[in-house]
């Protein structure tokens, strides 16, 4: 298997000073996971700006039906991800194609059933939620939009992780820069322009992840010197296909539950009245973006590991683990004291109304001290799921979501009802989310120096 040199080759994460690579592997996609979170907040600031605070709300209220559908997709993408890297470390050609072609086959099908249960189960889940009435129209509205074109966004961030897989991290940044703007442009014109609303919003985003996930076809079809991709090779192996969602259901798991858990806390902050939604929506997208570098450290340290893995070089894998921790949770430190001193020039961007600017800034404050505690759950979850052993992340996010966050979340609105606040005061979900962060960085740590995760490679290699 010969590679490419460039910017926009395969990278051999094998090679080389391990926390260089990790550094350089994980720029581009940082860069890129902003860009990505920047069609939600570009969506937010323009929906806020020009249609008001109710219409941010419905925008933000939206956000956990939409990720608890999208779970199958999570499953695909985490799977291939995997198999794509430890099969390229091995350079094992023949198994690395039949994992692609089946991969874009299972993406098919998997947007098909979206597009079918997604506009039938809106209406409902939004009733289930209480979601108020002023806004229930948009959010529904938004989500059907949205699962209608569901390909683009499945078809992007599936074929982003296979060539992050192989290496090249920098491809799918350019790809998705370009959708961004696209998506930007078109915001501003269907919302501000053709007076369209929520709908508009969500018709510029599938509109520029279709463009994203066909650039990244395209990009793989010119790939030939790692893999082949032919029309025979789109006939989903049995076997693969199971591997695949071996490895990825429990990362889908764990989206779908993280997902209810969101629901169930969305269903409390609903109660709290649109203002609160509102500060709610724009604290979740400042905190996307603070959350990029470890998201992005621990899609790094997946690929990491499993190149190396499949190489069978176990002391990288240990060396990489310890640099990639290491600056992850740098970041995250340098980023938390950022936005603590200037959290409310970023709450100005969303809206004018004081009174809003004053409660999401006391919410961030909250949880910015949580973010280097995610930094080291991310990064060594990263390489668990690199070794092949998903589940041990899996159960973790389940006991500290859905046994932490969810009961403490209610608990402490219950114990802080007041005449201002008859269900609570909204500070309850923060600071649950805050706690569940720390537990499970804190069980993360315990279960990767216990080392059960370290013999769980497709490739039957182990780390031990």
């Amino acid at each position: 298997m010969t590679m490419k040199k460039g910017l926009f080759a395969t990278k051999d994460l094998t090679q080389g000073t391990p926390w260089k690579r990790i550094v350089e592997f994980t720029i581009p996609m940082l860069v890129g996971n902003v860009a990505q979170q920047f069609y939600n907040t570009a969506d937010s600031i323009i929906v806020g700006r020009y249609i008001g605070d109710n219409a941010l709300a419905a925008v933000g209220s939206a956000g956990p039906i939409l990720n608890l559908l999208l779970v199958l997709f999570v499953g695909i993408a985490v799977g291939a991800g995997i198999m794509v890297a430890q099969y390229f470390g091995a350079k094992e050609r023949s198994h690395l194609s039949q994992t692609i072609g089946t991969c874009i086959t299972l993406t098919a099908l998997a947007s098909g059933i979206i597009m079918f249960i997604g506009p039938k189960v809106t209406m409902p889940l939004l009733r289930m939620l209480n979601t108020p009435t002023s806004i229930i129209e948009w959010c529904a509205d938004y989500l059907n939009i949205f699962f209608l074109g569901i390909a683009g966004f499945a078809y992007y961030n599936i074929l982003s992780g296979i060539l992050r897989g192989l290496g090249d991290s920098a491809s799918a940044l350019v790809f998705l820069l370009i959708s961004t703007v696209i998506n930007v442009v078109l915001d501003i014109l269907f919302v501000a322009h053709f007076n369209m609303g929520v709908p508009g919003v969500a018709l510029a985003t599938i509109i520029a992840q279709g463009v994203s996930a066909l650039l990244c076809l395209y990009k793989l079809m010119k790939m030939n010197e790692s893999f082949d991709l032919s029309w025979a090779l789109l006939k989903p192996s049995r076997k693969l296909s199971a591997t695949v969602m071996k490895l990825g259901l429990p990362s889908g798991v764990t989206q779908a539950i993280f997902s209810l858990a969101m629901i169930v806390v969305q269903s409390l902050t609903n109660s709290f009245g649109e203002m609160v939604i509102a500060a709610n929506v724009i604290v979740m997208r400042v905190d996307g973006f603070a959350m990029m570098p470890n998201f992005s450290f621990g899609a790094a340290m997946t690929t990491f590991a499993g190149q190396n893995i499949g190489a069978g070089k176990s002391e990288r894998v240990a060396q990489g683990t310890k640099h990639g921790t290491v600056i992850a949770m740098g970041v995250s430190g340098i980023i938390t004291i950022l936005l603590l001193f200037f959290g409310r020039p970023l709450m100005n961007v969303f809206t004018d109304t004081p009174e809003l600017v004053d409660l999401s800034m006391r919410m961030l404050r909250i949880l910015a001290v949580g973010y280097v505690a995610v930094a080291v759950t991310q990064s060594l979850s990263g390489v668990m799921r690199g070794a092949g052993d998903v589940m041990t992340p899996m159960w973790i996010s389940i006991v500290s979501t859905v046994l932490l966050r969810v009961p403490l979340a209610y608990g402490i609105a219950y114990f802080t009802r007041n005449s201002q606040w008859p269900t609570g005061r909204p500070e309850s979900t923060f600071i649950s989310l805050l706690i569940s962060w720390c537990l499970s960085a804190l069980i993360t740590v315990v279960y990767y120096k216990k080392g059960t995760w370290s013999n769980k490679s497709i490739t039957g290699t182990s780390v031990a």
